[in-house]
């Protein structure tokens, strides 16, 4: 739902996981954001979200009043889990309005 999001707390690190039914093949995240300084996304294939491989690391550009669009294309990987950690904001508080994963 765009008319949603999720938001922090107000320290950092922050973090969300997103589980999916079974374990899938991904090769492209994509992620809407606002005020976000660096983002790690990480993976885990486990039936429970344990042991987390770390995937990408990535320092996202500023976008001043607008939503931050960003793309990791992966090398193809299997997952039961994502872990999205947002290790620093360009402000106290960010936000995250959509995700995307694509796969088989």
């Amino acid at each position: 739902n765009s008319e949603t999001f999720w938001t922090t707390t107000g320290m950092f690190p922050q973090e969300f996981i997103i589980g999916f039914p079974k374990c899938v093949k991904i090769n492209k995240v994509s992620i809407q954001c606002y005020m976000v300084r660096t983002l790690r996304i990480e993976r885990s294939s486990s039936e429970e979200p344990v042991g987390f491989e770390q995937c990408v690391e990535k320092d996202l550009q500023h976008t001043e009043g607008q939503l931050q669009v960003e793309e990791f294309p992966l090398p193809e990987f299997q997952a039961t889990y994502l872990r999205f950690i947002i290790k620093s904001g360009f402000d106290h508080f960010v936000s995250v309005h959509q995700v995307m994963a694509e796969g088989t």
